[in-house]
């Protein structure tokens, strides 16, 4: 039988897509090598310094990038790529930008009040006459225990100062 018309036979081709990530990851691994590199002088006597953990990253990196590259030269990713549905996308980079504009304003709890409402509804729950009330509290929360309890700066807007 001829191998040419049998289609579970068929042949992997390498996976351009990966091929790209494990060239970026590559050159990560190889940017902290450069700047961890001029560092060097600085741990003294220790033998842990500055430079360890860094390190110890670019090292990782360099690992990930080599088996993402086998596997894709070898296209043993194994799945098609489903369609990108940019919807989704839009609802949350749409909430990013929200919070950056609004959180010297409306301060913190508000801001990212509404980052919390509108990547929920990138995730599917559109009803931010819900989620934006959620996402506030959620956010008033997290900002009493870091601008109160740890005492760190976030920005405070009117709802922060009706409080305190």
């Amino acid at each position: 039988m001829n191998k040419g018309n049998n289609p579970s036979a068929e042949t992997r081709r390498p996976d351009r897509a990966a091929l790209i990530i494990a060239v970026v990851l590559a050159a990560i691994a190889g940017l902290i090598f450069w700047d961890v590199s001029r560092l060097s002088g600085l741990a003294g006597y220790s033998q842990v310094g500055p430079t360890t953990v860094p390190y110890a990253i670019a090292f990782c990196l360099v690992g990930l990038a080599i088996w993402t590259a086998a596997e894709a030269l070898r296209g043993d990713f194994g799945h098609e790529r489903e369609k990108q549905e940019f919807g989704p996308v839009v609802w949350i980079v749409g909430g990013l930008a929200a919070q950056m504009l609004l959180l010297n304003t409306l301060g913190f709890s508000i801001a990212t009040g509404i980052l919390f409402a509108m990547t929920a509804c990138g995730f599917g729950k559109r009803r931010l006459w819900f989620t934006i009330p959620i996402g506030i509290a959620f956010s008033y929360l997290v900002w009493l225990i870091f601008a109160k309890l740890l005492q760190l700066s976030l920005p405070a807007g009117p709802l922060e100062r009706l409080f305190f």
